[in-house]
């Protein structure tokens, strides 16, 4: 007799019955019923949405069982390795099972949490493996620690294939714990996250598109011709040639190797471009202050505005923001809105002087402006002529005022 799968592929049920097996309905054994969900769920446009929805909730248990299954499916397994569908506590177990590709696994660890990170690094599939440790590479969630680890083993694989260093065992855990600070930056993006994903599942697929235009950029932000041109993993390992082998292995490599913060702002801006919208919001929150002044310019107003949320912040980087024309509105609106950057006075000053601030938010920030301020403000022809006129007049009544 056929099986179940054989005979909703052929279109050979009814339709009442499809629904059903949508819902997860059918008295079949766990592992038939996945491979029906995950087919209708990929190929039947019709119960797609259903049959997404079913396994999303999903006994976690059962989801475990079938990914440990070297025999499963492979679209099983495709579809629990996808980021889309990814489930944390099925991390290691898709590790282990070699039938799961590595072109799935490269995919899946380019946007993992810091915490499975870790994990990642104790595994000897991924540390022996080129093609996922330069996908890994990109990954915008990883600590300093991790991204050195990841840099000297691309290095150690390109370099020194039959090198003994090679075989060594991965990092030891001790090396890689995140501090408190690196965890509250992860509840942080966590919350925004949770906090915007319509409006992330709307933009999720438009690239990074300054304000302005790359063109716009100053020349110091632009990668050369030769990283502009190179594709795929090569730039990971490229970008780590210059890293210098360590003759006491990996675990030596990761207190002396040189952190992400050190690579060009060519390459920040060569990494910000191979990220979808979620990847880059996590960049602007959790990454260094020269991909912060990128992002801030990032056209998509949900990456633009998770700069101003990042925890790493600070005041100078907010006066320079807010003196930018080449920015959202939505940013130089957001400013104002957060009580600790106004309590910095250039903060504010630079905002009224910023022609690009809308006139109504310039109004309400004027009466905090000092007097010398608002004089030069008053002659100030890039801002409007509203704004210009009101400076004056406050220049003025303060004047007589003090008299």
């Amino acid at each position: 007799m056929p099986r179940m799968i054989d005979l909703i592929r052929a279109s050979a049920v009814p339709a009442t019955l499809v629904q059903s097996a949508a819902r997860g309905g059918l008295a079949l054994p766990p592992q038939e019923m996945l491979e029906i969900l995950v087919y209708l769920a990929t190929e039947n446009k019709l119960f797609a949405e259903k049959a997404a929805l079913t396994l999303a909730g999903w006994d976690e248990t059962l989801c475990l069982a079938a990914v440990s299954n070297p025999a499963a499916p492979a679209s099983v397994l495709a579809y629990f390795s996808a980021p889309e569908n990814f489930r944390p506590a099925l991390f290691e177990a898709l590790l282990a099972n070699h039938s799961v590709p590595d072109e799935c696994l490269a995919a899946l660890v380019a946007s993992i949490s810091r915490d499975l990170a870790n994990s990642a690094l104790r595994s000897d599939r991924v540390i022996h493996s080129k093609k996922i440790l330069a996908a890994f590479a990109n990954n915008p969630n990883l600590n300093g620690i991790q991204s050195a680890t990841i840099d000297e083993r691309l290095t150690l694989l390109t370099h020194s294939h039959s090198s003994p260093e090679i075989t060594e065992s991965p990092i030891e855990p001790a090396h890689l714990e995140l501090s408190q600070e690196e965890r509250e930056a992860d509840e942080e993006v966590a919350k925004y996250i949770a906090a915007h994903t319509a409006e992330i599942s709307a933009e999720a697929e438009k690239p990074f598109q300054p304000v302005g235009g790359i063109d716009s950029l100053p020349s110091h932000e632009l990668p050369d011709s030769a990283e502009l041109s190179a594709a795929g993993p090569e730039p990971a390992v490229m970008a780590t040639a210059e890293v210098p082998s360590q003759s006491g292995g990996a675990a030596t490599a990761v207190k002396t190797a040189p952190l992400v913060g050190s690579q060009s702002k060519g390459s920040a801006l060569q990494r910000i471009s191979k990220l979808d919208v979620k990847g880059r919001i996590q960049l602007a929150m959790k990454g260094t202050k020269e991909e912060r002044a990128l992002l801030v310019r990032d056209g998509t107003k949900i990456v633009a505005l998770a700069v101003l949320d990042s925890p790493k912040i600070s005041d100078s980087e907010v006066e320079k923001f807010a003196t930018q024309k080449n920015v959202l509105e939505a940013v130089l609106r957001a400013i104002p809105l957060k009580r600790r950057f106004m309590k910095q006075y250039n903060v504010g000053r630079n905002l009224v002087f910023n022609p690009r601030t809308p006139i109504d938010v310039s109004l309400s920030l004027m009466k905090g402006i000092m007097v010398n301020d608002l004089k030069n403000l008053s002659g100030n022809k890039e801002v409007s002529d509203t704004v210009r006129k009101l400076a004056l007049r406050m220049f003025k009544q303060k004047v007589t005022a003090d008299k």
